[in-house]
């Protein structure tokens, strides 16, 4: 058998050392398992509550109608649905009768999205029906229609 020079002996230390750097004396360990799990966390209490408005043209008299606009806001941080909607009239003098309208408020389950304004929820119409009664009380009156959602 041949001696190892000095040389020699560098040369296969530092080639041994080199095997190892580059992975030749690295060991992995690991184990290996399966496992299941549940998570729980209470839901929303609702979508919250929005203001609804009707919005209509100035100048009704007897016999005339005009059409209804009834929007939603909502500032709330979640959408929501406004189902049907229902209208009442009120005026501003008590001898001009709220009996002397009609309003009608139609709907369709109507999506809100969350932090909006003026969305439109539906339409109708006001009526200021024609009486044989004297209707001079409501001259000058104001109408409000009251719109609100269940």
């Amino acid at each position: 058998m041949r001696k190892l020079t000095k040389k020699s002996k560098v040369i296969a230390v530092a080639a041994s050392v080199a095997l190892v750097a580059v992975g030749g004396g690295t060991a992995y360990a690991y184990w290996t398992t399966t496992g299941a799990g549940t998570g729980t966390a209470a839901n929303s209490t609702g979508g919250g509550t929005v203001t609804l408005h009707a919005s209509f043209a100035a100048g009704l008299a007897p016999g005339n109608s005009v059409p209804v606009t009834y929007t939603a806001d909502n500032s709330t941080n979640t959408g929501t649905v406004v189902g049907a909607l229902t209208a009442k009239v009120t005026t501003s003098v008590d001898t001009c009768l709220p009996a002397w309208f009609a309003v009608s408020a139609d709907t369709s389950n109507s999506p809100v999205a969350a932090n909006s304004t003026g969305t439109q929820v539906g339409t109708g119409t006001l009526e200021f029906l024609n009486s044989a009664a004297n209707q001079d009380a409501c001259k000058s009156a104001i109408v409000t229609v009251t719109v609100s959602s269940v």
